[in-house]
């Protein structure tokens, strides 16, 4: 039995795997941490998504705003993707050291709750990162609105672990 075990492994050795050489293969760049560029996060049925706006370049607080007013194109919404702010009206929005502050003065501040809240708070802290480089998971957003505060909030607490 030991002489038939010790064939075979010589047969296997000598007969090779079959996998033949091949020359260096380059798998492309290193994964990163975060997509450049500008996101804007939507609500869908399994939390909220950011999506890129590569065309857009953040010169403001207030235009992330505007972007998120605008909603999702049709390619998002055909995806399932939708705008659940209900941001009416006149609008601000401060940064100082990574904490935002935006000021809604006509929108219930029920607007601006739940998933809701999530999408401003995650693209706010995402511009806020490119702006000034504050990371996005240090950023906290305050909202206030018609009504009530609400924040501040991180990002994280939105998205879906």
């Amino acid at each position: 039995m030991k002489r038939v075990l010790i064939s075979f492994a010589a047969l296997a050795l000598v007969a090779g795997c079959g996998v033949r050489p091949t020359e260096v293969l380059d798998g492309g760049a290193p994964a990163s941490g975060i997509p450049e560029g500008m996101r804007i996060y939507f609500a869908s049925d399994q939390g909220l998504r950011g999506v890129s706006r590569p065309g857009n370049e953040v010169t403001s607080l207030e235009a992330v705003v505007k972007l998120l007013m605008a909603g999702p194109n049709e390619a998002e919404l055909a995806a399932g993707l939708a705008d659940l702010t209900a941001i009416t009206g006149e609008f601000s929005a401060t940064a100082a050291e990574g904490q935002v502050t935006v000021r809604l003065p006509r929108t219930p501040v029920g607007g601006v709750a739940g998933m809701a809240a999530g999408q401003l708070v995650c693209s706010l802290a995402r511009a806020e990162s490119l702006l000034h480089g504050t990371r996005p998971d240090a950023v906290r957003v305050t909202v206030v609105a018609q009504g009530g505060t609400v924040g501040p909030y991180q990002c994280s607490q939105f998205l879906a672990g």
